[in-house]
């Protein structure tokens, strides 16, 4: 005896309206996002919570972050920013790699050091 399981057509219109309310709320979730983004314009350093500097993601800097448990090496170099050398054990933040949008950071969590980069007010 072979069972099969049909949908009927009440059921059928379901999944379409279930799909097509998906695929919309994505779509203007996504225009909302790509819409209310500020262009990037600055890179905002924190240790523990207070902010230490505040660069220009425009300009070339090289500096020693000084951590509440060691130190970080942040680069922003051609309108990007990394951290290339930390002395934490984990090295998650080195390998976070250069970031450059609006929103993104950098967290070195041993050293409690957040770099962020911002848009214009």
């Amino acid at each position: 005896m072979k069972f099969e399981k049909k949908l009927t057509v009440i059921q059928r219109r379901e999944l379409i309206l279930i799909a097509a309310i998906l695929v919309i709320s994505g779509l203007l979730s996504g225009i909302f996002y790509v819409k209310n983004r500020k262009p990037a314009e600055q890179v905002v350093v924190t240790v523990d919570g207070e902010t230490v500097a505040t660069l220009d993601l425009h300009k070339d800097a090289d500096m020693v972050i000084d951590g509440y448990g060691g130190t970080d090496h942040l680069i922003i170099k051609d309108g990007y920013a990394s951290i290339t050398e930390a002395s934490c054990p984990d090295k998650v933040c080195v390998r976070t790699g250069r970031i450059h949008r609006s929103g993104e950071l950098i967290v070195c969590l041993p050293n409690r050091v957040v770099v962020t980069i911002e848009g214009e007010e």
